[in-house]
């Protein structure tokens, strides 16, 4: 949270004075509440970002206030400053939801390490909400045995002590985003958060206000002001994975940001100044995406600074048995079983196939076999290729099986039909989401949902 409002509620005028004066002196907007019901009203009016009240006040008291804003305008910080304070009022208070209780006077200075302290626990909640949104699953690491992917982790290595921004390409599922961590990871930031967007899941509306973050009122929904991904990664990396969604509008939106590290919320006017290193990740040709008109030249080169590109994993054979062992090891253990091993046979049909999904794929695969093996080996019959719901009867080596009789349309329901064939669109492209989206003509965040739903429901790997 970036505080720029305070609403100060206090019934004594010269009290009431001093700390709007303390207030502005420290640069803040100042919204003033008379006594505890004039400050709920000011408080829903005036939209503050933290509020100090007074806990003696006729007709509503300092903890009436703080247990009403807790209850009708949730995540707004309460203070209660007293002159009367007493450790079990302070504590009465906090239970209530006020997260600081000051005793009088309070000099300016105090006010000050209240406000960044508050600003900084707001901003580590919200680094922890979009942690648990996008907890990395198997793969965190990176595995690199073949030549090629041991030269892009030594790449990203040494594009990690620089402070430059970074444009990792590559096909859908190679590993774009482990790469970034690692770089994240490797370089003098790792102290900082480490914030993702994925640009091709949302509209562009949202995407604005995902990145910049927005003021209430801004859009319909705008119920309070919310930071965005760059507030919360300031003094960390930000990765923009699918950066070549973007819009153009938003392309020169990012570009004064890259350029100036400065930028408004949606709906604002209050300039904010960020230190954010920018990871990007696409797999796109963006220079051709430049000279088809799409995509902005000025943004290519300021995101070209350091590109790395990751092979597909079909020129990458060495890495394949690596990893098949390493998905194997994450699947077994979060099954709670022991870990199989793989027959001569089935590490032969891996070595074969031609991996369109790349490492996605073969994770999907992998994590597949493990639960159809029936003994303590997975056997060449355990690995279904492709992402249907069955096997579809693909022989690794290039050569195709007659496919396996679908069940009549008749006797399956619309959600079984649905599935399908949304998991066929995206083996025809790759496992590529938006290509998918727009063959279907739904939108890349509606087909994005749908998976999400589906693995959580353990429909689909």
């Amino acid at each position: 949270m970036s505080i720029q409002k305070i609403l100060v509620v206090d019934d004594d005028n010269l009290s009431r004075q001093f700390l709007v004066e303390a207030v502005k002196s420290l640069g803040y907007q100042v919204a003033v509440g008379r006594d505890g019901n004039d400050g709920f009203e000011q408080a829903r009016a005036t939209s503050p970002d933290l509020v100090i009240t007074d806990l003696r006040m006729p007709n509503s008291d300092g903890l009436q206030l703080v247990e009403r804003l807790k209850r009708e305008i949730p995540g707004l910080p309460v203070v209660v400053i007293t002159a009367h304070g007493t450790v079990e009022t302070a504590v009465q208070a906090m239970r209530l939801g006020a997260v600081d209780f000051l005793m009088k006077p309070c000099t300016a200075d105090t006010l000050q390490l209240v406000v960044r302290r508050i600003e900084r626990t707001s901003k580590l909640e919200r680094e922890n909400e979009y942690l648990r949104a996008e907890v990395l699953g198997a793969g965190s690491k990176v595995i690199a045995e073949s030549p090629a992917m041991q030269e892009t982790v030594r790449a990203a290595q040494r594009i990690a002590r620089s402070k430059g921004t970074v444009l990792v390409t590559g096909e859908s599922g190679t590993g774009k985003e482990r790469v970034a961590h690692v770089i994240h990871q490797d370089s003098t930031r790792v102290g900082g958060p480490f914030i993702r967007v994925n640009c091709a899941a949302l509209s562009e509306s949202l995407l604005e206000s995902e990145l910049f973050g927005h003021e209430k009122g801004a859009f319909t929904g705008a119920i309070k002001s919310r930071e965005g991904r760059f507030e919360l990664a300031d003094g960390g990396t930000l990765l923009l994975d699918e950066i070549g969604e973007i819009s153009p509008a938003l392309q020169a939106k990012l570009l004064r940001v890259l350029e100036e590290e400065e930028f408004e919320r949606v709906g604002g006017s209050a300039t904010i100044k960020v230190d954010v290193r920018v990871i990007a990740t696409t797999n796109r040709d963006l220079a051709a995406e430049v000279k088809a008109g799409r995509f902005r030249e000025d943004l290519y080169y300021r995101l070209h600074v350091l590109p790395i590109h990751l092979a597909p994993l079909r020129e990458r054979s060495k890495d394949v048995l690596p990893l098949a062992h390493h998905f194997l090891t994450h699947y077994a253990r979060s099954q709670g079983t022991a870990e199989p091993t793989l027959s001569t046979a089935a590490e032969q049909k891996l070595l074969q196939w031609t991996w369109p999904g790349n490492v996605r794929e073969l994770e999907n695969v992998v994590q597949r076999a493990v639960v159809l093996c029936q003994g303590g080996a997975i056997e060449a019959s355990d690995l279904v290729f492709g992402t249907g719901t069955g096997p579809i009867g693909v022989v690794a080596g290039g050569g195709a099986s007659a496919p396996a009789p679908r069940p009549s349309l008749a006797n399956r329901s619309l959600a079984e039909i649905e599935r399908e064939a949304i998991l066929e669109t995206l083996a025809a492209t790759g496992g590529n989401k938006t290509e998918a989206a727009r063959r279907m003509g739904v939108s890349a965040r509606t087909l994005s949902n749908k998976m999400k739903l589906w693995r959580q429901l353990g429909l689909v790997a």
